[in-house]
């Protein structure tokens, strides 16, 4: 592999792994509500 190309796979590795931990982080800040208030799971 050459260099450009590891250099390119680094940066989309970056890319993927950091938009996951910044979607885990606003998930644990601001957690998805329920429209209803009610638990997760109830149909409605």
């Amino acid at each position: 592999m050459s260099a450009g190309a590891v250099v390119m796979m680094i940066v989309a590795m970056v890319v993927v792994w950091g938009g996951l931990v910044a979607a885990l982080l606003m998930l644990r800040g601001h957690p998805d509500e329920q429209r209803d208030g009610g638990p997760a799971g109830e149909g409605g």
